[in-house]
């Protein structure tokens, strides 16, 4: 990995993904393309079994690189791959096969959301704000995604003033699992992902599987899905391994295999 923009750490099956790009963790081109590869590769690291993703010091991201948009459209076909690009963000996140949590430690803006909005689980510190400031800059932000997890009236609320939802506010509404004191915010998020990490690769492969697939189908046809994953599970040897430790009253060992 390159470890520019975008700085990686394994430690315990956990991959800690910290957005560094002074001073707000900008949306270049440059951040974009590294964070992406950042996915993509942890994608076929079999030793990282979670994500976390946060930003550096007190800001989690300020959105797009408003400085270089200038030059977005300057040549012909530049804005569709730009499109193309941003799109990429949420994908390589909401089709990752681990887990991701998203620890927000400060102010997170326009682009700077898809990280969270993408996100299985979101915590954050109480310094933190959400906003989608695009109405105010002559932008059209992420409605799309927004709406995915914000209440109704909050979504538009936002996308239609660009108000500023504190992390507190989030948590009351239940739109995140938390909101702690900043120097809490990795220690819980940690705590989190190392209680993922300890479980069966496959079954948790499985089981984002399964979140992301059934969350757009019917629910019988959902259902009958989850079930052929299941069928699935039991003949992998760490369904055995999980039963036989749960008979024996023991931890269980797994190894990384997700085939």
């Amino acid at each position: 990995m390159r470890n520019d923009l975008i700085k990686v750490s394994v430690e315990n099956n956990v991959a800690v993904v910290k957005m560094d790009s002074p001073p707000v963790n900008a949306w270049s081109l440059a951040f974009t393309e590294e964070f992406t590869e950042v996915f993509d590769e942890l994608y076929d690291m079999p030793e990282a079994r979670c994500i976390v993703v946060t930003g550096r010091e007190k800001m989690f991201s300020a959105g797009a690189d408003i400085k270089s948009r200038g030059s977005v459209g300057a040549v012909k076909g530049e804005r569709t791959r730009h499109m193309r690009r941003m799109r990429e963000v949420a994908n390589c996140i909401m089709e990752s096969n681990k887990p991701v949590i998203a620890a927000v430690n400060g102010p997170a803006l326009g682009v700077g959301m898809a990280p969270i909005v993408n996100a299985d689980i979101i915590l954050a510190s109480d310094n933190a704000f959400f906003c989608m400031p695009e109405v105010d800059i002559g932008l059209m932000g992420g409605a799309a995604y927004t709406m995915r997890i914000f209440p109704y009236s909050l979504a538009r609320r936002m996308i239609l003033t660009g108000y500023r939802l504190p992390a507190e506010e989030a948590y009351r509404r239940g739109v995140i699992e938390a909101c702690v004191p900043l120097d809490e915010l990795m220690p819980a998020a940690m705590e989190i992902a190392n209680n993922i990490a300890s479980k069966s690769p496959k079954a948790i492969s499985l089981a984002k599987r399964a979140i992301n697939t059934v969350a757009t189908m019917p629910l019988r046809d959902g259902y009958r899905f989850e079930q052929n994953l299941t069928n699935e599970m039991v003949q992998h040897p760490d369904s055995k391994e999980a039963m036989r430790a749960f008979l024996e009253k023991r931890q269980p060992v797994f190894g990384d295999d997700v085939s």
